[in-house]
């Protein structure tokens, strides 16, 4: 079952409460908050707050984005950001897979993160939270074979997909289709060549997404799809967006 939703990072510049009132308003179900701004790590009264105010109206609180980076932030971070996430009722905590791409990490930097991902996901899982990775450059999840062995390396780990720059709709597939076990979110937004400065309408690659939201919905598992990166920054583009997701959730419902 896939869930729509928004990633409250795409309007940094609002308050939690207007992220919210964007979110119920476009018919959207759920809220990953983020940690840099949203919901900060040490403000557990304003984490539940924000549980409060999706509560309220309908909404559920998804992913709790971190910055933690393992093997390179202080180890303490991590507990901080677990309480936050733990405040908030999310179901799961997102850190960084180190710093470095997988190309420029060596065995013993990569172990020394492998290590470090075990930990956060032991004690996260001490109180029924997940920890996920994002599949992202400059991390151990910037190419499919390093994310799935990293996957191998870490149980319990879930996985956070989203399309890179300029993205090959077959090499999407591919990765999506090899993270489906235990895949639990993805971001979904839609770039020109420019990348992340050139955001275009979701609709612009339903050649891509349409296929991606099929793969997702093809078994029982609930995945939550979350928007990100609209034109613009821009409410109208954001609610535009979200009426284009929702229709394709609707087809493969």
């Amino acid at each position: 079952m896939i869930t729509a939703g928004l990633a409250s990072v795409t309007f940094r510049g609002r308050t939690v409460e207007e992220v919210v009132d964007l979110a119920a308003g476009a018919g959207l179900g759920v809220v990953e908050w983020g940690a840099d701004v949203h919901v900060p790590p040490g403000d557990p009264v304003g984490a539940a707050r924000a549980a409060r105010l999706c509560r309220e109206r309908g909404l559920t609180v998804g992913t709790y984005g971190s910055y933690y980076k393992a093997g390179d932030s202080d180890p303490a971070d991590f507990d901080r950001a677990l309480a936050a996430a733990g405040a908030l009722g999310a179901p799961r905590i997102r850190v960084w897979a180190g710093v470095r791409g997988s190309a420029e990490t060596g065995p013993a930097e990569r172990e020394a993160i492998t290590d470090d991902l075990r930990r956060c996901a032991r004690l996260a899982a001490e109180g029924g939270v997940a920890v996920t990775v994002e599949h992202h450059v400059s991390s151990l999840t910037d190419t499919l074979d390093s994310a799935l062995r990293l996957r191998r390396d870490v149980p319990g780990l879930v996985g956070h997909w989203q399309p890179r720059e300029e993205p090959d709709v077959r090499e999407c597939l591919a990765e999506v289709t090899a993270l489906l076990p235990g895949l639990a979110a993805v971001h979904a937004f839609s770039w020109g060549a420019d990348g992340f400065t050139e955001r275009l309408p979701l609709a612009d690659r339903a050649d891509l997404w349409r296929p991606v939201l099929a793969l997702l919905a093809g078994d029982d598992a609930e995945r939550h799809v979350l928007l990100e990166f609209v034109r613009d920054d821009d409410p109208d583009a954001f609610r535009r967006d979200a009426a284009t997701l929702l229709s394709w959730v609707g087809e493969v419902a």
